[in-house]
């Protein structure tokens, strides 16, 4: 990697954080390839290679020898690992330091394009909600793709502005706000960011940041917690941020204990409230790229909203299920009698029925995107299987399924024609190393490729 040019002034401020020694070695860290991680699946099926290492502070995540190409791997797109940054993987660890409930309604405010909306889905498996906001349309389907290839059926997708949630006082037991911010922590491994850096820039993802914790800063029930991360190491976004917080809301300070050998950097910060804390990731004593996070605590004694469930659904676009039509999925893909349906333009979506009260109450003040999975729809006697439901973790009851080879896997995932031998005529449940990829459907004559349009893998 070619030496890394960085701003003066950024060079100026980093020099004060760290003495000359530190900033020598943070600098020739940057000129590293950053080391490759994934986060896998827990509820699906991998094995990984055993030239794998493990990530210190998450039990799912792990080092790859090497950057092998994820587009050209079937695991990749049924959903059996993430790709993330080591450092993100933090989160993990701190749900468990804070005995995050499972079963708990969480928020993560800015989720695209996913990491650490999937860490939380996994972290609430069948027990708990999770909301997975992202205001930007385009970001916003980015996220819908990776939470649907997750597949755990527990999240519901939102395209929202913060200010949209204000109704939403005192609601969620968890909130993270992975905060837009000026981007230093990336400068090893995206040379764009160093580029687009400037002390402007600074301080409008400052103010941006202000805006976005003066409306979330209230979400967060009374004994409930609030992670505010960024990927930046400058004390205006991080440091002063939390000052700003706590200075407009009230928040208990959270100290997360940590092994000496993972050399996280920890700051005690000053407030009017107390001292609180923030855990840096710098380049060169870590495996992972820049990060900056910080836990807050909600006092017991806060607004704690809990909504009550409505004996009539009404949404302007979404229907709840009749007891046929709830009886009818649930016997012919042979799913749980404690599920949710929902239709929404003759498609079927399925929820865990313990989230039903808080889905139907989220959906009265939110732009939904996605939820659940959606399953298909009937045309007449047959059911039309969706994609949704392949790479889902539910059942496929009364589906056949057909093992791919690797060139087959590839062939299915880039909609080229297929020819498949021995298979019945119909839906078929096509899996690569038994998990799911999608499916096909044998005419007689032809068999057609129902692997998404817009998903569709275009290298060779």
């Amino acid at each position: 990697m070619s030496e890394i040019k960085l701003p003066e002034a950024f060079v100026l401020r980093m020099k004060n954080y760290l003495d000359e020694k530190e900033f020598t070695a943070f600098v020739k860290s940057l000129e590293k390839e950053p080391r490759v991680s994934i986060r896998i699946n827990p509820y699906k099926e991998i094995h990984l290679k055993e030239d794998v290492t493990s990530v210190a502070w998450n039990d799912e995540g792990y080092f790859l020898s090497e950057r092998p190409s994820f587009t050209l791997d079937p695991l990749f797109h049924a959903g059996c690992y993430y790709v993330q940054e080591s450092s993100s993987m933090f989160v993990a660890h701190i749900l468990k330091c804070i005995q995050a409930p499972k079963d708990g309604i969480f928020l993560d405010l800015a989720a695209s394009p996913g990491g650490k909306s999937t860490l939380l889905s996994s972290f609430l498996g069948k027990d708990g909600f999770l909301v997975a906001n992202e205001v930007i349309k385009t970001r916003a389907n980015i996220l819908k793709e990776n939470i649907i290839k997750w597949g755990l059926g527990n999240t519901m997708v939102t395209q929202n502005d913060p200010e949209h949630f204000r109704d939403l006082e005192g609601f969620f037991d968890l909130l993270l706000v992975d905060a837009p911010c000026s981007g230093e922590g990336l400068f090893r491994k995206d040379p764009e960011a160093r580029n687009e850096w400037s002390e402007d820039n600074v301080n409008l993802c400052a103010v941006r940041q202000e805006r976005i914790m003066d409306q979330a800063g209230a979400l967060v029930k009374g004994g409930g917690h609030l992670i505010y991360s960024t990927c930046t190491f400058n004390e205006k976004e991080n440091e002063d941020m939390i000052r700003f917080i706590c200075s407009e809301y009230a928040y208990e300070p959270v100290r997360i204990p940590l092994d000496p050998d993972w050399k996280i950097t920890e700051s005690a910060i000053e407030t009017e409230e107390g001292t609180f804390y923030g855990y840096r990731f710098y380049p060169h004593h870590v495996e992972g790229e820049g990060f900056f996070i910080s836990v807050f605590k909600r006092p017991e004694g806060a607004y704690i909203q809990e909504p009550k469930k409505t004996k009539d659904f009404k949404h302007s676009h979404i229907k709840a299920a009749s007891k046929q039509e709830k009886q009818r999925l649930i016997s012919d893909l042979g799913l749980d009698e404690k599920s949710t349906f929902y239709s929404l333009q003759d498609s079927f979506f399925w929820t865990y029925a313990k989230h039903q009260t808080h889905f139907e109450f989220l959906s009265r003040f939110l732009n939904i995107r996605y939820f659940g999975v959606e399953l298909g729809k009937f045309n007449k006697d047959q059911f039309i299987p969706n994609h949704e439901l392949a790479v889902s973790v539910l059942p496929k009851t009364g589906f056949t399924t057909h093992e791919l080879n690797l060139d087959q896997a590839l062939t299915f995932l880039r909609k080229d024609d297929m020819e498949v031998s021995d298979i019945p005529q119909g839906w078929i449940l096509v899996t690569y190393r038994n998990n799911p990829l999608g499916w096909i459907k044998n005419l007689g004559n032809r068999i057609n490729n129902n692997y998404p349009k817009e998903w569709r893998i275009r290298m060779r």
